[in-house]
């Protein structure tokens, strides 16, 4: 029996509709599952978008002073997670992958002198400021990939070793980072203020 091919609508990053993130509650927007029957391109798309979200839930509703907040040992915050998270879609989308100069804040940065320097600025940033760059950073990378010609398309500069990346290994590298980030994310947001899941 053949299959009937239809026409499913969908954004500008070429997820359908039906999964992609949809503007929800008042402090963010909802996570949507990814479709167990997608592409491996939209897939791609829709997991890293899954942890995005997963991330930016873990910052609704603090303040400055809460996003700030430390849990010993760690030197690791809210706030610092978010900034480093935005360096990391705009590095490896928009520089390294596409080849585009570095954007303000970063350009200006002696890494070598202050190598956390995102971690460390993000305290004196307001909530509202942080969410927007990381939600920005994540949109450009997202246009960055679609217009990519494929998953195969390399890199313009090369990694450290010499050699160029693919699209794939860039967004699998970005769901690791992503995701792992997500996880120091829970625990922090429990130590705040208690609240626990997803």
């Amino acid at each position: 029996m053949a299959q009937v091919q239809r026409s499913v609508p969908v954004s500008d990053s070429g997820i359908p509709l039906r999964y992609a993130v949809r503007e929800g509650w008042q402090h963010g927007r909802v996570r949507i599952d990814p479709d167990p029957d997608g592409s491996e391109s939209v897939l791609l798309g829709q997991y890293l978008d899954y942890q995005r979200e997963t991330m930016l839930s873990k910052t609704d509703g603090l303040t400055r002073e809460q996003l700030a907040l430390k849990h010993a040992p760690s030197e690791l915050t809210l706030a610092g997670l978010l900034y480093h998270l935005a360096l990391v879609e705009e590095d490896w989308m928009e520089v390294r992958f596409s080849g585009l100069p570095d954007r303000e804040p970063w350009v200006g940065v002696d890494w070598n002198a202050d190598p956390d320097w995102e971690f460390r600025t993000a305290c004196q940033l307001e909530p509202d400021e942080l969410r927007r760059r990381y939600r920005q950073a994540c949109e450009r990378s997202r246009e960055a990939a679609a217009e990519a010609v494929g998953l195969g398309q390399l890199s313009v500069r090369p990694l450290r070793n010499g050699e160029r990346f693919s699209l794939r290994w860039v967004l699998l590298h970005l769901i690791e980072e992503t995701a792992r980030h997500a996880g120091h994310a829970d625990f922090l947001r429990e130590s705040i203020d208690g609240k626990v899941g997803e």
